[in-house]
């Protein structure tokens, strides 16, 4: 006896319902499904399975699918997509149609079973759809490039969006085989694809601004960005749009910046867990619905029509790849055949097929006896493709030599690893000295510790058993990628530190990867101005704003004497009231206007809209006569003087055309003259333009200072990047040419933006000083929060006070999104107290305010030159300096350099608040450089004498603090990424003793005390090792074997940074141990500098 897969009983009668939900048209055997029941009781399933079987099929996919399509887009690299979007959806649409018609064919042609045509071609575009996460899954495994699984993702997911919204028009009755060129599918289509764009772009800001939130925790992150994807979904679907599109644009414009730093891996693993379980649960589901099913319809036919099937879909995504290959070739110079034959066995089928399959029996016109067929082809042939195609894309990858890693990346892993093991071995070194580990069995350590990686998938000369050596072409073109990583790498470091935007991160993030494709390319600050799209019509448009306000041009009161009616004349004319009295009357103009042109409405009132035009005609008369009378000539200088003049010639013209058509009304010339006059009469609305420019101007002016600070903060962020990228171009390329090559490209460019920084700061100093005040205030917060970790850490403030307390900090970060845009720069005086070795004291400012006079150059002109005596100092107050020399001696005669090549001119910028001159001031030798203005420049001017002259009366501190300040610019510029740990402000150093300046002239002698002294750097000068005579030359890091030292310079400069508190030696040895291993030969490791200090 058969019975129906599920029933439910209404009083006597039953009604069946299908398969998900819909009425089913095939029967089961009742001991197979008894056996059904008990094996999934067995397995504990049967609670979780069977609500499913009532399930309706959309919904199914209404629960499924949103967070697997959604982690699918988010783990794709938009600004890779972008930069091939075109052809991407020029292949996803490729890929659909030929799936469309070849395997409609095929199902056609070959299936025996009585399927009609809507149902065949239903079951074709789900068979076409390509699976986003099982597509590419196998490729990254491989280590194969990000683009090309982002190509496979990207045209997946367009696919998906197709196929989800012709679904959605066939479910909503929209669609049908008969009616497809109706006029409301076309309209159906362009909402669903660019009104759920518009949807999910929109959810991506809501969902970005949640995420971003400072007071949101990890656990209430996950729970809103789930809940949002599933509410983007539903909304969209209920508008009647496509919610896979909308969920496609959220996740592709959300990236690892629109999260807060550490919840993206929370979030990404979520994701993961989720959309894993959720694919395994849908085949499990629809195998259990398939074994529900009678086994009569299954027969040797299927089994061939399935290897058919899985031919077809392999042909069909062969097929495409040959029509698309010309595209990708556009995209990328490194797509050949090779990787056309492994994409081309990208086209697996997964779990969104199989959530529409069920679909392709609920839609189709004719009913058939065995819809449970339909998931049985769809879901064997996924299993098929998630088989065979991922084991031939990986085996055609390395049997095809794509998964090979070049040598340069080879050379680079490899000195990676060598430098890890030579970290391990140092430390193990030093450990071995510390007398608590004597007792250690490190032969164990080092057998433990011991490094023995394999680089996978490396590549060997084909022919030969040795490798190529790589060209120097391919090592720079290495190096170059490992640069943009570097680059990448910096702006998401200084935008999670908070001193970058999240905007300007994003904006150099795309830069570097539009650029990165190009062969040869390094990306330059000119090259993310032509990004970004220069600010160059915002300031055309102001000016053309700026030409066209409305300026007063008053005339002097005194020209009129005693004349009471010109008196009176005048208090009228330049009275607001007078002004706005004029605009108010055109407004209500308005309403006879609109009764003028409406043809029927104006012969209704004829005699009263002449009457209005006398009125207004003569209102204008009477403002031209007023202020001509006052203004005389003056009055047409201006241009909307001028166009009232017009507008009231106009009307004038028009009443008389209008009497002269009374006295003539057979003359058909002058009737057509005076009804086109009658449309002339809409120019009297152009004087409303004049209320709009002002708050236009204001408008633009407010765009174009965020557009100045996000260039700022885009140009500041490039350059912190060319510096990060300069400490590690070491370990980017072992050979020296490369090096030197790298070395020229980064500071060249980082030349160029220190230029663009002094440029827009010149153009807008408000804006830049609204901006580094806001930094300002930003890193000391972040300091705050640093040192609330610590002390929270240490438990020296309880859990409840370090919530508290974190909370408050967060509100003051929170605020400075209210900072102003801009603030006015402060007067020549108050520049005094930007100079640090002032110590903003008022006596030393004083003697100084008394003495100090301001200079101003003009573009061109020269500040000092190269080999002249110093005339004193200059603090630059706006405007910018270029300065031309030959590298720094240090006060080291060029004989101790002889190993050194000086070829390189140095080229660098001052802005606003640097100092020329005070080295050589200190030391009355001559001037290195030369200072040549880029701009206007204005720079408060301090002369040698006054500066000595203050040295005597506030001797020996004034002095001693400026050699400090510039000890601690010379440390910072050189070896900053050792002194990054140290709190080295000018401020702490000066009042507490941190670090301090020691001066040996020549056969002096100092003793290094290694317990109280954690660095010892020459700053200035030379000296040598008593004991080795090993000579130091400025700038390096004296190493922990210096014990004492002896100047042989005539002035050495040494500074001393003290340890906060006595250590032990080991620990010391354990510091002073790895600056060594840095700074073994610190005349070769020093190429570079960030501003010199003068």
């Amino acid at each position: 006896m058969n019975s129906f897969f599920w029933v439910q009983r209404e009083g006597n009668s039953s009604r069946t319902e299908l398969l998900c939900g819909k009425t089913a048209g095939y029967t089961i055997v009742n001991g197979h499904f008894t056996m059904l029941v008990c094996f999934t009781i067995v397995l504990g399933v049967h609670e979780v399975v069977y609500p499913l079987l009532k399930t309706p099929s959309f919904s199914l996919y209404c629960y499924f699918s949103p967070i697997i399509i959604f982690m699918a887009a988010l783990d794709v690299d938009f600004y890779i997509l972008k930069n091939m979007l075109w052809q991407v959806f020029l292949t996803g649409l490729i890929s659909f149609v030929v799936a469309f018609i070849v395997i409609g064919y095929v199902v056609l042609r070959f299936n025996e079973e009585s399927w009609d045509l809507q149902s065949c071609l239903l079951f074709s575009m789900t068979l076409g759809i390509t699976d986003p996460i099982f597509s590419v899954n196998s490729l990254k495994t491989i280590g194969i490039s990000k683009m090309y699984t982002d190509i496979i993702r990207g045209e997946s997911m367009i696919i998906c969006g197709f196929t989800s919204i012709l679904f959605g028009l066939f479910r909503n009755n929209l669609l049908h085989i008969s009616i497809l060129r109706d006029l409301h599918v076309i309209t159906g289509l362009c909402l669903g694809i660019f009104g759920s764009i518009i949807c999910g772009y929109s959810c991506a800001r809501i969902i970005q601004f949640i995420l971003t939130d400072l007071f949101s925790n990890t656990l209430t992150s996950v729970i809103l960005c789930i809940s949002m994807v599933y509410l983007t979904f539903y909304v969209v679907e209920s508008l009647g749009m496509s919610g896979m599109i909308a969920l496609v644009t959220v996740g592709l414009n959300l990236d690892s910046l629109s999260f807060k730093p550490r919840i993206e891996l929370t979030i990404t693993k979520f994701l993961i867990m989720f959309s894993t379980v959720y694919q395994h649960l849908i085949y499990t589901f629809f195998g259990i619905v398939i074994g529900c099913g009678q086994n009569k319809y299954l027969g040797f036919h299927s089994m061939v029509f399935m290897f058919i099937l899985f031919t077809t879909v392999n042909f069909v995504r062969l097929l495409t790849i040959v029509l698309v290959s010309p595209l990708l070739m556009r995209v990328n110079y490194d797509y050949n055949w090779r990787w056309g034959i492994v994409i081309a066995w990208s086209g697996i089928k997964g779990v969104f097929s199989l959530l529409l399959a069920p679909e392709i029996h609920n839609l189709a016109d004719q009913k058939i006896e065995s819809p449970q067929m339909f998931l049985l082809y769809v879901q064997v042939i996924s299993l098929m493709t998630m088989g065979i195609n991922s084991y031939m894309m990986t085996h055609s990858a390395r049997t095809l030599g794509l998964c090979a890693i070049s040598l340069p990346r080879q050379m680079a892993m490899q000195n990676a690893i060598k430098h890890i093991q030579e970290i391990i071995q140092n430390t193990i070194t030093l450990f071995k000295t510390e007398k608590i580990l004597t007792n250690v069995n490190w032969t164990l350590v080092e057998e433990k510790t011991k490094i023995e990686y394999t680089i996978p998938f490396s590549h060997v000369s084909r022919g030969s058993e040795t490798e190529e050596s790589p060209t120097e072409e391919v090592l720079i073109e290495e190096a170059r990628l490992h640069v943009a990583i570097i680059q990448m790498s910096s702006f998401e470091k200084q935008c999670n530190d908070g001193t970058l935007s999240v905007e300007a991160a994003r904006i150099l993030i795309g830069a570097t990867k539009s650029y990165c494709p190009i062969q040869g390319k390094f990306m330059s600050i000119y090259d993310v101005s032509t990004y970004v799209r220069a600010r160059s019509w915002l300031m055309k448009f102001k000016n053309m704003l700026t030409f066209l306000e409305y300026h007063k041009d008053k005339a002097l009161l005194i020209l009129y004497g005693n004349n009471k009616f010109l008196l009176f004349v005048y208090h009228i004319v330049f009275s607001e009231e007078f002004e706005y009295a004029g605009h108010v009357i055109t407004l209500i103009y308005i309403y006879p206007m609109i009764v003028h042109l409406w043809p029927m409405a104006r012969e209704l009132n004829v005699s009263a809209l002449m009457s209005i035009n006398y009125y207004f005609v003569f209102l204008y008369i009477f403002q031209s006569a007023l202020k001509i009378i006052i203004l005389k000539r003056k009055y047409f200088r201006e241009y909307w003087n001028t166009l009232d003049f017009f507008i009231m010639l106009l009307g004038i013209i028009d009443i008389f055309c209008i009497y002269f058509v009374k006295l003539r009304q057979d003359n058909f010339v002058l009737i057509q003259v005076t009804v086109i006059l009658g449309y002339f009469r809409i120019l009297r609305f152009i004087p409303l333009i004049k209320i709009i420019i002002p708050l236009l101007i204001n408008i633009v002016d407010v765009q174009i200072k965020k557009r100045l600070h996000l260039m700022y903060s885009i140009t500041k962020g490039y350059v912190k990047s060319q510096e990060d990228t300069k400490f590690l171009i070491k370990q980017i390329s072992s050979r020296e040419s490369i090096y030197q090559k790298l070395y020229e490209i980064l500071e060249t460019n980082k030349r160029d933006a220190i230029k663009e920084l002094g440029l827009i700061e010149h153009e807008g100093r408000d804006v830049v000083i609204a901006l580094k005040t806001r930094q300002a205030i930003r890193n000391v917060i972040a300091k705050a929060l640093k040192n609330l970790t610590f002390l929270w850490s240490r438990g020296i403030i309880d859990k409840h006070e370090g919530i508290e307390m974190n909370k408050v900090l967060l509100r003051k970060i929170k605020a400075l999104n209210d900072f102003p845009m801009a603030i006015p720069p402060p007067t020549p005086e108050k520049y005094l107290h930007n100079i640090v070795w002032l110590e903003n004291k008022d006596v030393l400012i004083e003697f100084f305010k008394e003495r100090a006079k301001l200079a101003y150059f003009d573009y061109g002109d020269v500040i000092c030159k190269e080999g002249e005596m110093p005339q004193g100092i200059y603090l630059i107050i706006s405007g910018m300096a270029i300065l031309h020399s030959s590298p720094p001696t240090f006060g080291i005669d060029s004989s101790l350099r002889s190993d050194r090549e000086f070829k390189t001119m140095f080229t660098e910028y001052c802005t606003s608040g640097d100092i020329i001159g005070e080295l050589s001031c200190l030391l009355k030798r001559e001037i290195e450089y030369t200072a040549i203005c880029e701009t206007i420049l204005q720079a408060c001017f301090i002369s040698l004498e006054d500066l000595y002259e203050g040295f005597d009366v506030f001797w020996p501190s004034l002095e001693y603090k400026i050699w400090l300040k510039l000890a601690l610019s010379i440390a910072y510029q050189y070896f900053e990424s050792s002194l990054i740990d140290e709190n080295l402000e000018f401020q702490k150093c000066a009042a507490s003793n941190l670090a301090y300046v020691e001066t040996l002239s020549s056969y002096n002698e100092m003793v290094i005390d290694n317990v109280t002294m954690k660095f010892v750097i020459i700053v200035y000068g030379s000296v040598i090792d008593t004991k080795t005579e090993v000579q130091y030359l400025a700038p390096c890091i004296l190493p922990k074997t210096c014990e004492q030292i002896q100047g042989t310079s005539d002035l050495s400069k040494l500074l001393v940074i003290q340890a906060s508190k006595p250590a032990k030696n080991t620990n010391d040895s354990k510091v002073m141990g790895s600056v060594n291993t840095v700074f073994e030969q610190p005349t070769e490791n020093i190429i570079g500098r960030e501003k010199r200090s003068w």
